[in-house]
């Protein structure tokens, strides 16, 4: 055991302060996970892995596969918060828990056994776009590059050192890779060794950002177990990725968290986030109501509303659609809208078509997936909607995943396709990048903009659903 941990320090060492982490002595040692009665799953905060949303909520690619690998085994899943991946691992090689999930890449030199991969990884060095890109090592030179210690990133570095003395490198304790971008965008930083994930991430809200040279090293990422587990946990959750990716679910769940990145270029994002200081606060009381009325958060109408207006309450299209929420004179009227460029209206309006979509789609259309094709359908119109998933279910695809119907929608604009509708041919493609864009603007507002907690309604008032309170009013 001692060899072991002198290995994980001398390969992990972060200097972290232990201020937040879990006392390893008061951990009981990690039992097989029957005996244990849970599935005990060191890990640490990071955008990508595990973390928690201003809802309290917990999500992240691997918290998310994790809880469908707790519902295949019959227990629940405990998450073990440690500051690094360092303090992670090592609480794995302790015995304390049953596995790290850790946004970890595969490291052969640790005393621990690694499950086959979750997902491939690539490096890059990030740098200010003004500062613009570098062609080979050399240009590093007088440069100082800082990655988090650990990473395979970080040992490139010190073998790029070699190459070039001249570089120097910074490992700062506790530094987490999004901590890294987010003081490199504020000039705090020269040079930042990351994987290009997380790279898209912080370029979400830091448009400054950019891969200035791409590291010749790649990796996977997978979970680390001790090599002696128990209760056959490694062959257990071998037979569950297995099964994860014959059946989608690794496929679906990187859609969900990496799928819509870097789709909008970073003008697109300036303007955003610009607007997001200049405009909103003029139209945030209003999507507020439209949460309380809908139920939907309010982050995401606002998305919505961005992706038709960019916020503008006298918007008009060609097509006759006009307002922030971009409502046809017929919508408008049905849902008891008087004036279109009224800008609380509209966004009332808009957000109760958008709730009375949401709800026409089957009730096996699993959340986050029904929020984005009802947001194609906002665009679409649910007929079209419904002769996609129509051939989607004749092509033997999945007709309730997004990732499916993302594939299929674009195909309704050609006629050997669109001569089986009943509502003929539509611009499936443009559907498809209304809704990824609205995925953007959606997380952008997640990480900028607070969660609404409407005021407790008076006992006895139930609002219904949407179709319901139309239904009411005769709308």
């Amino acid at each position: 055991m001692r060899a072991s941990l002198v290995i994980i320090a001398a390969l992990l060492v972060t200097g972290c302060d232990p201020a937040g982490t879990p006392r390893l002595a008061d951990l009981q040692a990690a039992s097989g996970y029957r005996t244990a009665g849970e599935l005990r799953v060191a890990t640490r905060v990071d955008p990508i892995t595990y973390r928690n949303g201003s809802d309290g909520r917990a999500s992240g690619f691997e918290y998310d596969l994790l809880q469908k690998l707790g519902e295949r085994l019959g227990v629940p899943v405990r998450m073990v918060i440690f500051p690094d991946a360092a303090r992670a691992l090592e609480a794995v090689i302790r015995g304390q828990v049953h596995l790290a999930a850790a946004g970890v890449g595969r490291n052969d030199r640790l005393p621990l056994a690694w499950t086959s991969p979750l997902r491939e990884v690539d490096y890059v060095l990030v740098g200010r776009a003004e500062n613009g890109e570098i062609t080979e090592e050399s240009a590093l030179a007088g440069r100082t590059v800082s990655a988090r210690h650990g990473s395979l990133a970080a040992d490139f570095l010190n073998q790029i050192r070699k190459r070039v003395p001249e570089m120097n490198v910074h490992f700062p304790a506790n530094a987490a890779d999004d901590r890294l971008l987010e003081s490199l965008a504020k000039g705090e930083l020269d040079v930042v060794a990351t994987d290009r994930v997380h790279f898209a991430v912080a370029a979400q809200t830091s448009p400054n950002l950019a891969v200035i040279y791409d590291l010749p090293v790649s990796s996977s990422v997978a979970w680390a177990l001790p090599p002696d587990a128990k209760d056959g946990l490694t062959a257990e959750i071998e037979a569950f990725l297995a099964d994860a990716r014959a059946n989608d679910t690794l496929a679906r769940l990187s859609d969900r968290y990496f799928g819509h990145i870097r789709r909008l270029d970073d003008g697109a994002i300036t303007t955003f986030l610009s607007r997001i200081q200049a405009r909103l606060p003029h139209y945030r009381q209003h999507f507020h109501e439209a949460q309380a009325r809908t139920g939907i958060d309010w982050r995401f109408l606002a998305a919505l509303a961005y992706q038709e207006s960019h916020w503008d309450p006298l918007a008009t299209s060609w097509s006759g659609v006009r307002g922030m929420m971009m409502l046809t004179s017929e919508t408008a009227d049905r849902l008891g809208v008087r004036d279109r460029l009224d800008p609380r209206e509209s966004i009332l309006g808009g957000a109760r078509y958008f709730s009375m979509l949401r709800e026409q789609l089957p009730d096996d259309v699993p959340e986050p997936d029904r929020l984005w094709m009802a947001a194609a359908a906002y665009n679409l119109g649910m007929g079209h909607m419904n002769g996609a998933r129509t051939i989607a279910q004749r092509m033997g695809k999945d007709n309730t995943s997004w990732l499916d119907m993302k594939a299929v929608l674009p195909l309704m604009s050609k006629p050997e396709y669109a001569n089986r509708l009943k509502a003929g041919a539509a611009r499936g493609g443009e559907a498809v990048i209304m809704a990824e864009n609205i995925r953007n603007y959606h997380d952008i507002l997640l990480r900028l903009e607070r969660p609404y907690v409407p005021p407790l309604q008076p006992a006895g008032l139930k609002l219904g659903t949407t179709s319901q309170r139309l239904a009411a009013r005769g709308g």
